[in-house]
């Protein structure tokens, strides 16, 4: 191997940063550390988990990566991006184990295939595949919920503000659907199923 090689090689490979201590968990892909004295909120890398109303999924991806990374926790960060929030965009490391690729893996979060880059796609979409397969999750409604970029897109767009009564609904079919889109006051007991009186 030639040493121009080798120097090329060691510059696209991705390098950890320092030690850092898990401070705070956000949601389901966001967390707080503190590398030196300097605070850091990191946004997960190339994955995406669905958004904390999106009950109870949201909550679950949280609590999945609260199990993962306790308050306290050393990490490393290989960092991809700065994202438009100012957030470091990172898969976190944990003595050697990949922190996005095992909430993918447990079927917590989706692969956020628009922000794949600098993540390795193919371990990625295999473990994504394999969470699909065996139903974990996110996956064991068929075909999955709804993507949490889907469903963020949807709540922009339903900006009306209409409100909607389960009463006033026409069948459990509408309700799942208006609480795929937003409406997630229609659960009121958090269990992902809106209206159940509908049945």
């Amino acid at each position: 191997m030639s040493k121009a090689f080798l120097v090329l090689l060691l510059a696209l490979w991705p390098v950890a940063s320092n030690a850092a201590e898990v401070l705070s968990i956000g949601d389901g892909d966001t967390l707080t550390v503190i590398e030196g004295n300097r605070r850091i909120k990191v946004r997960l890398a190339c994955i995406d988990a669905p958004e904390t109303s999106q009950s109870p999924y949201g909550t679950t991806a949280r609590q999945a990566l609260k199990s993962l990374l306790p308050v306290g926790t050393d990490v490393s960060l290989r960092v991809k991006a700065t994202d438009r929030y100012g957030r470091t965009v990172a898969e976190v490391i944990r003595t050697g184990s990949n922190i996005n690729q095992s909430l993918v893996s447990s079927g917590n979060t989706f692969v956020y295939w628009q922000y794949i880059g600098g993540c390795d796609r193919q371990t990625y979409s295999r473990l994504e595949n394999k969470a699909r397969s065996t139903g974990f999750g996110i996956w064991s409604v068929p075909g999955g919920i709804q993507r949490p970029w889907d469903y963020r897109q949807s709540r922009q767009s339903n900006s009306n503000g209409k409100r909607y009564r389960c009463k006033d609904i026409s069948s459990w079919n509408a309700a799942q659907e208006l609480l795929r889109q937003g409406h997630t006051y229609l659960d009121r007991d958090k269990d992902g199923e809106a209206c159940e009186s509908l049945k």
